[in-house]
């Protein structure tokens, strides 16, 4: 019996302004746009309590700090995946 085997092929893209673009790419750059919107447009000042002291930053530093942790952590997250597991040697 016949097997169906698909060609393997690359990342999906998008052509734009002549040049392949990754529809990755084009949906990071998506998220990094709303991203700084939101930071942009909240900017009063609230309180943050850190384990034992409290204190009043801008909405935009503490939205600009979790994002950065996130971006952070989904790097870490990202590279582990991306490594083959360690076996036996």
């Amino acid at each position: 019996m016949a097997q169906n085997t698909t060609p393997p092929h690359g990342p999906s893209t998008l052509t734009v302004k002549g040049r392949a673009v990754r529809l990755r790419t084009i949906g990071v750059a998506v998220i990094a746009v709303l991203a700084i919107w939101f930071i942009a447009a909240n900017t009063g000042s609230v309180s943050v309590r850190l384990w034992i002291p409290t204190v009043t930053l801008p909405l935009w530093v503490v939205l600009t700090v979790t994002l950065l942790a996130g971006m952070v952590i989904g790097w870490f997250l990202a590279r582990r995946r991306a490594r083959p597991p360690a076996g036996p040697r």
